[in-house]
């Protein structure tokens, strides 16, 4: 079996930081857990270190950024990142594994049901699915998860966006590069978390609006390459 380290990004994520430690702790392979605290005020990183976890600090610079630093101190052939706020879900995040250690996949999505709840209008993962469609013709139920696992070995042909665009980034990369990406259909019984339709949710979708654009605005040499007639890198 290979090894696993799992990288988890978070910011003040005190209420549900040790739920999620701990559910990722139960998972087959996993020998190495990193909490990457961005600038936390709410003693997430002392509740991380409390249930088990290697805890790495850095000023608040964004999800990319953090994921980023995770992978520099990872050792594990199989790199699993999990969102902070997760909780009890992650103890199905086995799911995601199957594939890479079974060498089905090079990365797997995770995708969650249906909640019932409102989440928004949508527009952000509905921009982010037609973009992927566009420019790699794969179709993806759930482009910005972040809930993913992936192969070391893949990760020089990965550009670690910061901020809000490291999902749509690995998407188009691993889509580009020919890698085998595989969604992954998580349990009815463990949904995630959803943004509201408040301002904050708003804002919130706003910046993965943004975000989505970034990532295929600095990608765009590589998209007119191949609208001139020139191959995939």
């Amino acid at each position: 079996m290979k090894r696993v380290s799992a990288i988890i990004p978070c910011r003040n994520e005190a209420k549900s930081i040790q739920e999620t430690v701990a559910a990722v702790k139960s998972l087959p392979g996993v020998e190495e857990i990193l909490v990457v605290d961005d600038g936390s005020k709410d003693g997430t990183a002392r509740l991380a270190e409390e249930a088990g976890a290697t805890v790495l600090r850095q000023p608040p610079r964004g999800k990319g950024e953090a994921v980023a630093l995770g992978i520099r101190h990872a050792e594990g052939e199989i790199l699993l990142l999990v969102d902070g706020d997760i909780g009890g879900t992650a103890r199905t995040f086995g799911l995601l594994l199957d594939p890479l250690q079974e060498g089905r996949a090079d990365m797997t999505i995770g995708v969650f049901p249906p909640t019932g709840k409102g989440g928004g209008l949508g527009l952000a993962v509905g921009l982010a699915r037609v973009a992927v469609k566009l420019l790699t013709g794969r179709e993806l139920r759930a482009p910005l998860s972040g809930q993913r696992a992936l192969h070391r070995r893949i990760l020089p042909h990965l550009r670690m966006d910061g901020g809000f665009s490291l999902e749509m980034g690995l998407n188009l990369d691993a889509l580009w590069k020919g890698f085998r990406v595989e969604e992954v259909l998580l349990p009815e019984s463990a949904p995630h978390a959803v943004t509201g339709k408040s301002l904050r949710g708003f804002i919130h979708r706003g910046r993965q609006l943004w975000a989505i654009l970034k990532a295929v605005a600095v990608r765009w040499p590589m998209i007119i390459q191949v609208k001139t007639g020139r191959e995939r890198p």
